[in-house]
């Protein structure tokens, strides 16, 4: 009977440790992946770094037109109150100038906002009764309405904006009223 416990242990003892060695074995299969499962991980990361650097390739394009089509917005900028300057005095002349000197002053004002036209300065169309938009307007001052339906909205455009492509350069300045 001995032997046959022994026998009996001894077998038990086998079965415990093959079970122990599938459960190993079980263990080193799942932390080694296979090779389709490498292959699809580094699939997975190839295409999100092409399509990162594809994202990448469009953002800096962009950056790059709206750089050359904001570039001379300064240049712009400054050129603005000549054309205010222009504006002025085609008003004066009108009042109590020579028709010549009108003339004159005239082509050489319609040449010069051609000129900025053609590199995309477009000026804001205001009028007297507009809504007033923060984005658009700068309020200087606000006065009493002289009519009802005048509350809240321009009521006289001081200076006129301008805008380069979308983005606005100068607000216009207007008087609202209250």
């Amino acid at each position: 009977m001995d032997n046959q416990d022994i026998n009996e242990e001894s077998i038990n003892n086998q079965e415990d440790t093959n079970i122990q060695n599938e459960a190993a074995t079980e263990d080193n299969v799942t932390a080694k992946p296979s090779a389709e499962e490498l292959l699809a991980e580094e699939k997975d990361r190839y295409i999100r770094l092409y399509a990162e650097f594809e994202n990448y390739k469009k953002r800096t394009s962009k950056e790059k037109l709206e750089y050359f089509q904001y570039a001379n917005q300064d240049m712009m900028v400054s050129m603005l109150g000549v054309l205010d300057d222009f504006e002025r005095a085609l008003k004066e002349i009108a009042k109590n100038g020579n028709p010549s000197d009108l003339q004159g002053v005239e082509l050489i004002y319609n040449k010069f906002k051609s000129k900025l036209t053609e590199k995309g300065l477009k000026a804001m169309e205001v009028n007297a009764g507009d809504s007033f938009n923060v984005d658009f307007h700068e309020a200087i001052t606000q006065i009493p309405a002289p009519s009802e339906d005048l509350k809240g909205k321009i009521v006289d455009v001081i200076e006129t904006g301008y805008t380069l492509g979308d983005k606005v350069i100068r607000f216009a300045k207007v008087v609202t009223g209250n």
